[in-house]
Parts: C-alpha cells; sequence; structure tokens
C-alpha cells in the first residue's frame, strides 16, 4: 500500500533530497536539448543548494513536502510552495522506475491537490517537460488544464516547456 506522509523530520528530508536527485538524473536521460535545460537551469552546485535548502520555499505555511512510501520505503516525492497569494506552485513530483504505474504519482499529486486546498490557495500552477507523457496525462486526468507559461520562459527552453493550471 501506497502512504503520502508530510516529509518533516531529517530522515524524511534526506529521503526526499535523494529522490530529487534521482529526478534530475532522470530528466538527463532525455534528449541532449532537454539535458541542456537541466544543466542550464539546475546546475549541481545550484541543485545541490536547493536540496539543502529544500524547505525554505516548500514548507509550511508557504508550502509542503511529500514523501511517498510503499512499505515503509521511499519511492516518490514532491512539494509545493506559493507563487503569490492565492497561487501554489507544484515542484519536482517524481516516483522511482519501481514505483511506475502504481499510482504513487497519483497520490502524490492527490496529497499536495488537497494540501493547496487546505491551505486556502484558489490556483495551482506547474510546468513539466514536453518528453514527460505520462506525467502530463496524470496531470490533465487530474483537471489541470494547459495554458501559457506563468513566468519568463529563457529562450532555451521555450517550446519544451508544457505548463498547467488548476482552479481550487
Amino acid at each position: 500500500m501506497i502512504k503520502v506522509v508530510d516529509a518533516t523530520t531529517a530522515e524524511q528530508l534526506d529521503a526526499v533530497r535523494q529522490l530529487c536527485w534521482a529526478y534530475r538524473d532522470f530528466l538527463l536521460t532525455f534528449d541532449a536539448e532537454n539535458a541542456r535545460i537541466i544543466r542550464t537551469f539546475y546546475p549541481h552546485d545550484v541543485y545541490a543548494d536547493l536540496m539543502e535548502n529544500l524547505t525554505r520555499d516548500s514548507a509550511p505555511p508557504h508550502g509542503s513536502v511529500k514523501l511517498a512510501l510503499k512499505d515503509g520505503e521511499p519511492i516518490g516525492c514532491g512539494m509545493s510552495r506559493t507563487l503569490e497569494p492565492g497561487v501554489a506552485e507544484i515542484k519536482r513530483v517524481y516516483v522511482t522506475d519501481a514505483a511506475r504505474g502504481t499510482g504513487a504519482g497519483r497520490a502524490i499529486m492527490t496529497a499536495l491537490i488537497d494540501q493547496c486546498r487546505a491551505d486556502g490557495f484558489k490556483v495551482i500552477r506547474m510546468d513539466t517537460g514536453k518528453p514527460l507523457k505520462a506525467a502530463t496525462q496524470l496531470y490533465l486526468s487530474l483537471g489541470f488544464e494547459l495554458r501559457g507559461p506563468y513566468y519568463d520562459v529563457p529562450a532555451i527552453a521555450e517550446g519544451l516547456l508544457l505548463f498547467f493550471e488548476l482552479r481550487l
């Protein structure tokens, strides 16, 4: 059974960090153009800082960090943060290879959406790379709608990202 918890302990946050590094590595396996985007926006030192300060933007009451467990083992993660008053952003939703197709991604997303709703957000926004087709299908099945960019997209990434919004 898959259980999604708030990652609050040092051990849970370390598990999320490991999953986020696995996510970055996973994104680097796509074509050279997408790998270049990851290396440009999340070079090792920048990503290391994000991981070290994981709860800086994604901690209550401004966000949340979720950890998915199966039989007590970490299999996925996701986080939310405040973009602006009333608007949250979901980031770094990832499940391990072994957990794909188990419903873990849906469980994480559902927990994040429920948390955003409970925290009083009215809108959730997120983005993903175009190669992540299963993720795109999941987001659409949860009621997210495609929209235009909600931030300035650097030229290197134009046409390679999809943007979503869910009104709560």
